[in-house]
């Protein structure tokens, strides 16, 4: 016989009506009682009626959440943060992937938002007035990138780019190159600013080299260009474009660092398995995830308001192997 939520407040020796709030209302149910509830819940393999809770409360249990490529390494520790948290908050995720594609990104908003109580989009492509109509009336939480009215789980993307940059000028770096992200990313227009700024106010030279995808193939295809512009160091948009172009460096024998240092952006897991280990700037991947979840529940439960500004979660610098004193400092 199924378990009920009477047999769940028997067992946990609480009322019905508490139990309920308890799983549908987290927020309204005390943290110590909840978490009696919920494991008094688990240890009796009791299962939710969705169906039920919908008409009762009218929420379906589900967030819906949006991402531009799955098969970029960055995304999948967003969306385990996220998953972890509505698995901790007894909901269910619907994902789904646009192919970094804007249009793309907007029918998924349609057709998902019907179907789930809120929405999170990562790294979403859609420029603002776009994605302002698309999302209207549904709750959403926008994660690495911040519009006026929309809440959102911010990052500091250029002060990580900032830190770059200061690190390759530690190292008597003078002539920097940077290698950007696409152009309808957020986070790389961030990125690329904030190394502008930090070379401007040290007083490096930083040659812009050129837009790549965000791919181990963008950064294998810019090798050329990073060789042509004569630069000691160079920091790209992200990892994945990194380790490709370390790899290309590699196979035209140019020695890493001693011969050019690299810098990249996110801290992927493959980042310290790269040759060699790779400087990176540290991305909050799964606390960001986890955070869009209750920002989301907090919009839900009317205790939070979108166009809230919290401030952004700190990036931090790992220095690895692909980085060192530049050669003019060792002769």
């Amino acid at each position: 016989m199924a378990v009920t939520l009477a047999d769940v407040a028997r067992a946990a020796e609480v009322s019905t009506s508490t139990v309920s709030r308890a799983l549908t209302q987290p927020e309204r149910v005390d943290e110590r009682t909840r978490a009696r509830i919920l494991d008094t819940a688990r240890r009796l393999g009791y299962r939710p009626n969705r169906a039920a809770r919908s008409l009762i409360t009218g929420r379906t249990g589900n967030l819906g959440v949006i991402v531009p490529d799955l098969t970029n390494p960055f995304f999948p520790d967003v969306v385990a943060g996220i998953q972890a948290r509505a698995h901790q908050r007894a909901l269910t995720t619907l994902l789904a992937d646009t192919g970094d594609d804007p249009d793309a990104e907007r029918d998924l908003i349609a057709t998902l938002a019907p179907q789930v109580d809120g929405l999170v989009l990562c790294g979403a492509r859609l420029p603002v007035d776009d994605l302002a109509d698309a999302v209207s009336g549904s709750a959403v939480v926008l994660v690495n990138r911040s519009e006026p009215g929309l809440a959102s789980v911010a990052v500091d993307n250029a002060g990580g780019a900032r830190q770059a940059v200061e690190h390759l000028h530690a190292l008597g770096h003078r002539r920097i190159g940077l290698v950007a992200g696409p152009a309808t990313s957020h986070s790389a227009r961030e990125r690329s600013d904030g190394a502008r700024r930090a070379a401007a106010a040290l007083g490096v030279d930083l040659v812009e080299v050129g837009t790549v995808a965000p791919t181990f193939d963008g950064g294998r295809g810019v090798a050329d260009a990073v060789l042509r512009a004569d630069v000691s160091a160079v920091v790209a948009y992200n990892d994945a474009i990194t380790i490709g172009l370390l790899h290309r460096l590699h196979g035209y024998g140019v020695r890493i660092p001693a011969e050019l240092s690299v810098v990249g952006f996110d801290d992927i897991q493959i980042a310290q398995m790269a040759h060699p280990p790779l400087t990176t700037v540290r991305f909050p991947r799964r606390e960001a995830g986890r955070l869009a979840v209750d920002r989301l529940l907090d919009l839900l439960a009317g205790e939070r308001d979108p166009g809230d500004e919290p401030e952004p979660l700190p990036t931090e610098l790992v220095v690895r192997a692909s980085t060192a004193v530049h050669r003019s400092r060792t002769t």
